[in-house]
Formats: structure tokens, sequence, C-alpha cells
């Protein structure tokens, strides 16, 4: 009688077959300890890569298709070829192969050396003719190293209002920080967060890490009196009106202790736009309009397409009709035609943020920044926007990228964004992700990369189930990281990745010979292979950012008094007793300020000898951060003038008021961007970074 077969695939039959679709069968949260993963979670992550191995027949069927595809191909669809070297897929082909290379150029080669920078087409003939087609990225050996050291601002741009913001802080109000920070106070860079276009709602997401799309920008940060058209835009009556809205909500914001209100503030530039939108260009404007609109092609009209279909039919588009669901239908092509008009307002938003957005990157190199403007790029997209729509075919369905548990998090995480699938961005020559860098280094003076470990794996939760049912993925960093090199080489622009947390051996080592940067945040930097002291300075690498705090993280001052213990007490955040969190909290504050006492550098802020104000020991830190050889000095805005606030503080949704919060003083009360250029605080701590006592 012949056994029943079991329903479970054979381990080691579902483990190579997850190893040649690059996807992990267990993971390490700690170097002595393994993980496996789910035989659920590794099913469910190749069904969503096209792989079905629900049974044993299946994954042994799947697993010689895989075997049999990589013995006979003769190339991968994506070759890489660094300058000064060799690519090692071509080196692999049978000898004889014949090589046929069309360049960017539209030049024709028959061997891969001495080729330009770009993305080519490459035809390889075997002796026995088969025949491949693939992509071969040529890119610089690395990028530079940034010009000289330099130090900057770090804020959350919506949060630095001025007295001609409306109701948020602004492209404007970023032209003007630039300017200041760079003649007045010798900054070489400053950072804001993502200003990718969010998933419009009420009430709005109002975290930059979960937009609509990574492409365009949101024109919620537009400034509307320095669009040209504003100026004609309706009658004086109804301009100065909306003006007048417009100070009662930044009046709100600096006055009367509102919350900034991204969905007021939206509602009311919105109302401009449309006066605006009804001005006629001149010529030169039409001509520049017209340029844009030919420049971003087929992408642009898809993120307008969704924006005008968004207005009629809500904002996920899993909800519309049918045939709306997928961007190339006839449906709706034919939605598209018959909302052409709402698709040019979106357009044209899309443009005129576009164009103050490089003006203030202009503004900052002409107030003689080396580096300029520091964009962000979010880890994703929310799974109902415009570029989860338009590129369907290059994300993973049900699927979620999150984190797996570790010391920090026992549950694990789910952020929310649906990844990309690594086989398709292959197949496409990574394609979405070139365009996606092509389009943000139009702006950019730097571009930092939120949880850079994305270009080498990430974790994926299949929806429905908890984050630690989830395993990684991985992608091809070497592809990855080529086409980052390629487009920030063209672009003269600084990468900064953020490697914070988990990282993978070696992960560090292969940015840093890319030339990428990484970030080093000072309460972190511990010895944690010795006897995890605080790290001397000599001791930090010198490849990275450096800074006391990030916007996920309590600000300088918080830390130091403890207070940021007594927030998440106070939230129900603690999963240890209070007195506990504090003393603890209070060990580490007491070594870091005890270094910072033997290296002489905690000392009055006046010259004098009081050294046991807070404002004395943030200067300390910072001169801290200047003994080690980073190549950039981040300085987090609001610790220029005590804010005790974080922007975010993560595991708190409604509890806290993440992303809406104005800078403001040691006492909490909002401080304005010519305020801030007055403050006394802020130039004292500056000096230091200058160089002085």
């Amino acid at each position: 009688m012949t056994a029943p077969q079991s329903a479970e695939p054979p381990a080691e039959d579902l483990a190579r077959l997850a190893e040649l679709y690059g996807v992990a069968t267990s993971y390490s949260p700690s170097p002595d300890r393994t993980v496996a993963a789910s035989a659920t979670a590794v099913t469910r992550v190749l069904a969503a890569l096209g792989v079905v191995a629900d049974t044993p027949g299946a994954v042994r069927a799947a697993l010689a298709a895989r075997e049999r595809e990589l013995r006979e191909r003769l190339l991968p669809p994506t070759v890489v070829c660094w300058s000064g070297g060799t690519a090692a897929a071509l080196d692999a082909l049978p000898a004889g192969t014949r090589l046929r290379i069309t360049t960017e150029q539209g030049e024709t080669r028959a061997a891969a050396d001495q080729l330009p920078p770009g993305v080519h087409r490459l035809t390889a003939t075997a002796p026995d003719g088969r025949t491949a087609d693939a992509h071969l990225i040529a890119a610089p050996a690395r990028l530079p190293t940034p010009p000289g050291r330099s130090y900057g601002l770090l804020v959350q741009l919506y949060s630095l209002l001025s007295r001609r913001s409306w109701g948020m802080g602004d492209l404007g109000d970023l032209a003007e920080l630039t300017s200041w920070a760079g003649r007045a106070l010798g900054a070489g860079f400053v950072q804001v967060n993502p200003l990718h276009v969010a998933v419009p709602g009420t009430p709005t997401d109002p975290s930059p890490y979960r937009p609509s799309s990574r492409r365009f920008p949101d024109p919620v940060y537009l400034r509307i009196e320095d669009i040209p058209e504003f100026v004609h835009a309706g009658d004086r009556e109804r301009t100065g009106a909306l003006q007048e809205r417009a100070d009662r909500l930044r009046a709100s914001v600096l006055e009367k202790g509102a919350l900034i209100d991204r969905d007021a503030v939206w509602e009311l530039k919105r109302e401009a736009l449309e006066l605006v939108r009804e001005v006629p260009l001149g010529p030169g404007r039409r001509a520049a309009y017209c340029d844009y609109l030919a420049e971003q092609g087929e992408a642009l009209e898809d993120h307008a397409t969704w924006c005008a279909l968004a207005e009629a039919h809500g904002s996920d588009w899993h909800r519309w009709p049918a045939g709306l669901r997928d961007p190339r239908s006839a449906e709706t092509a034919r939605a598209r035609s018959e909302l052409m008009d709402r698709v040019d307002f979106w357009s044209r938003l899309a443009w005129l943020t576009d164009a103050q957005l490089t003006a203030a990157q202009r503004t900052a190199r002409e107030a003689g920044m080396p580096v300029g403007v520091v964009h962000d790029l979010a880890v994703g997209v929310h799974p109902g926007g415009a570029d989860a729509w338009a590129q369907q075919e290059y994300f993973a369905a049900g699927m979620s990228v999150g984190a797996p548990p570790d010391a920090f998090n026992a549950r694990g995480q789910d952020w929310g964004l649906p990844p990309w699938r690594p086989d398709r961005l292959a197949a496409s020559g990574y394609a979405p992700f070139r365009h996606l860098l092509r389009a943000l280094f139009r702006y950019a003076g730097a571009l930092r990369i939120d949880h850079v470990m994305g270009l080498f794996r990430l974790w994926w939760v299949p929806q429905g189930e908890a984050p630690t049912e989830g395993t990684y993925v991985r992608y091809d960093a070497e592809a990855m990281l080529a086409v980052l090199v390629l487009e920030a080489s063209r672009a003269g622009a600084v990468v900064i990745g953020e490697d914070l947390g988990t990282v993978e051996p070696g992960m560090r080592e292969t940015l840093r010979e890319r030339g990428v940067l990484g970030t080093s945040v000072l309460w972190f930097e511990r010895d944690w292979e010795g006897d995890g002291r605080p790290l001397p300075p000599d001791r930090w690498r010198a490849d990275c950012l450096a800074t006391a705090t990030t916007h996920d993280l309590p600000p300088t001052a918080a830390r130091l008094t403890g207070e940021h213990v007594e927030l998440r007490d106070s939230l129900g955040l603690l999963t240890r007793p209070l007195e506990e969190e504090r003393a603890e909290a209070a060990a580490d504050t007491g070594e870091w300020l005890g270094l910072l006492t033997r290296l002489g550098l905690l000392r009055g802020t006046g010259g004098g000898a009081d050294t046991s104000s807070e404002e004395a020991e943030i200067q300390a830190v910072h001169r801290y951060l200047l003994r080690t050889p980073a190549r950039m000095v981040g300085v987090w805005l609001p610790d220029t003038i005590g804010d005790r606030r974080p922007q975010n503080l993560p595991g708190t949704w409604d509890q806290y008021p993440n992303w809406r919060l104005p800078i403001a003083d040691a006492e909490g009360r909002p401080v304005t961007l010519e305020d801030l250029a007055g403050t006394g605080r802020l130039h004292a701590l500056v000096e230091v970074l200058r160089g002085s006592p």
C-alpha cells in the first residue's frame, strides 16, 4: 500500500528553490542566533514572485524549471560593468561568444571595455547558436568624495514656518533657509524630509514616508506667491481673501498652539491653484511647461491621470471600477480623455513644484553651499497610490515591507508598503529605479536613502500575517548600486545611506566601496565589539553623515534631561518599569557626558565655568561630532533652540501628534524662521560648528 504523500513540500527542496529566487529561509536577529522562516511564509513569498510551491510536486517542478533556466541561459537580464573592471557575467560566457552592444548614444560596439557610462543594450551569440539579450549598466567605479568637510542643518520642512507661510513650511521657506544658512552661517547643506506627493484624503496621512508617488513632489509645499501667474489670478478681492485666510491659519499654529493642519493648508492652496490655472501662460512659460511634459512623458501622464481619477473615485485604486484599475486599459484611456482638463491641472502642479524645488537648490548653491539641498528618498509607496497603480507589474502583490523581530521590537514591523519585485526590476534594466533617481536628482545636491539596506534585501510580510511571519527577499545589490552610482554621478550629487538598525555583514563595506556615505548617530556609536562604552571620536568612520539625533529620535535636549522617558511613559509605551527606564537612560547619558568632560568639550556657554546647563551640553555634543572624521556633520535644527518634542514618535499613531509640530523653543513656543535667524542660542551653537571655542 502506498503511503499518503505529505502536503508539506520537502524542506530541502523548498530551501533550494527559495535560494534560487533570493528568498531567505532563515534570518539572524543577532550574531549568535538564527531563526527559521516558516514554510508558509516562504511559499507565499515565492507565489508573489510567480512561483507555485504549495505542494511537493509543485516544488519539484519549479525547482527543475529554475535549475534548467539558470543552466541554459547565457546572460542574466541585467549585467553590470564597473569602470576599470570587467563584468563577471561576460567573463563566464563560452569562448568565442560574439557581443553586440548598442550604447545609449546609438553607437555599436563589439566589446564591453571603455564603454561610456549608461544603460546599454547587449546581445550575446554563443558558438552553439544560442543568443541572449540583456541590459548592460556601465557605471563609474564609485561616487566622488564630497568636496571638503561641511556641516549642515536637518529639518522637517513642514515644521519650519516663516511669516509668509500658509500654515506649514514651504519651498519659499526652504529657499530662504538655504540662502541664510549658506551665506550667514557657512552651512554646506540643508537636509529635508521626503517631499514626495502624499495620498489625498481626509485626514491625509501626515507621514512623509508613505507617499502616493516618490517620483513627483507634493504641491502642498508650493509658495503660492512665488508662482508668476498668481498676481494675475482672480480679482484682488478674492486673492486678498485667500491670503487673509492664510494669515489666520499661520497664526493658529504660531500664536494659538494649533497643530499643523495639512488638510487645511491644502484646501487653501488648492483653491488658489485653481485660480492660478485659469491664467494663460505666457509664450516662454508655455514652452517651458511643454518641455517638462515631454521630459516626464508617460510617468507624468500616469501620475496626473491617477490624481484625476482619485478626485472622481477615491484615493485607493483597488476600489475603482474594474476597468480603471489597469492604467493601460481602454477604459482608463477613455477616462483620461474625458478628464483631460483635470489631468492638465495635476500636471501643471507637478511642473510648478519641480520649478520651485529647482530654484531652492539653485539658491543654495549661489549661497556658497557645496552640496545644497539633501532630499530624502522614502523606502516605498502607499499601496493605494499613484505609483502602485501605474507600476503594478513591478510590485509584489499581497506583500508588504517591514522589519523582523529584534531586541527593540519583539513583534517586528509592518510598514504597509508594497515591495518591488527583484525579477521584474532586473528584466527592465531597473527602469523604475533609474527614472525615480533621475527625477529626484533634478533638484537634489544630495540624496539620503531611507533604509538603504533595501538595496540589498527587504523583509516581506504576506498580507494578513504578523510581521513575525515574513522573510527576507534579496535584490541584486550590485545592479541597484550601479544604477545609483550612475545617476548620482550624472547629477554630480552626494548619496547618504540611512544604515541604522540591523545591517547585514559586509553591507556597509560595500556601500563605502562605491562612495555611498553612511549615517552615524552619536547615542548609538558604542564599542559594541568591546566594552560597550561610548566610541572615542577618532574611531568613528569618516564616510558618514554624523548627527546627534534624527526625526525618529528624541531631540538632544530631551535626551539629556531624560524627558524622552517621561513622554514615552505618559503614552504607555514603556515595556519596563519607569524607574528602570529612567535609570538606564540616566546611565547612558552620564557615560556620554563623562566622555565629553574628559575630552575637555564640556564648557560654559559663555566661555565661563558653568557647564551644568543643557545648552552647554548640547554644544559639547556638537564639539564631539566635530572631533570625529565624519565628512558631513548634521545639526537637527530644533536642537539649536532647545526644542524638546520629537517630530515623530515610533509606535504611536493618534496618541501623539507625529509630523504635525512646528519647531519650538525650550518652553514649547513655536519659533518662526525669522525669529530663528536672530536667536542667540542658535548663533552660539553655530560658532561651535565653525570652530570657535
